[in-house]
């Protein structure tokens, strides 16, 4: 989602740079593996990190299929989740169960849900919501196009309110290679942009 578009003007522009990603969906110590950089939710991030934005807010979508909405009710409010058969994710970090974060007019709640699927992958919660086994919960932009498509519809959109989106990260007492600069220029989204999302 944050990487994947920038790789084919990168590699074209610097082809004497050789990238190396490697996705760890745990939170993972970039120093202790000797990573350049990483790239996480700006609410995981150190305090003692360069961060560099390189997404716009970002907001969570419930979503479902039309076939999971023709035999269950659209839920109005996040308490009805509990009759809804929802699709969990595992938070590869914690181990734990991702319990679904809500907000509106002030008022937050987390919520947990049930259902007969749990994954740590976003890819298998949208094939499961796409089937109609139940309801998914991931990042708007991640299902963007199946909503636009009419595979998927969301609910509860406004108890779904804008966040701080994906943050490039390194250690702020390390000496940025030239190499690291130009991928930060080219991943970075400019303050416009992340006003205007």
């Amino acid at each position: 989602m944050v990487v994947a578009p920038v790789l084919p003007r990168f590699t074209q522009s610097y082809p004497e740079i050789v990238v190396e990603i490697l996705i760890d969906r745990a939170l993972t110590n970039i120093v202790a593996r000797r990573f350049d950089a990483g790239i996480r939710l700006g609410e995981s991030l150190e305090k003692d990190v360069v961060a560099v934005p390189v997404t716009g807010q970002l907001r969570m979508a419930v979503v479902g299929s039309p076939q999971y909405f023709a035999s269950h009710p659209a839920p109005s409010t996040p308490h009805d989740l509990r009759k809804h058969r929802c699709i969990n994710f595992r938070l590869p970090s914690a181990g734990t169960l991702y319990k679904w974060e809500f907000e509106r007019r002030n008022h937050k709640m987390e919520v947990s849900v049930e259902g007969p699927l749990i994954f740590d992958d976003e890819g298998m919660v949208i094939d499961a919501a796409l089937a109609g086994i139940g309801l998914g919960y991931l990042i708007e932009d991640q299902v963007a196009s199946l909503l636009q498509a009419g595979g998927l519809s969301r609910v509860l959109e406004d108890w779904c309110p804008p966040f701080p989106g994906f943050f490039l990260y390194y250690p702020g007492r390390r000496q940025v290679s030239p190499a690291l600069a130009a991928f930060i220029d080219a991943i970075r989204v400019p303050a416009k942009a992340r006003k205007s999302r």
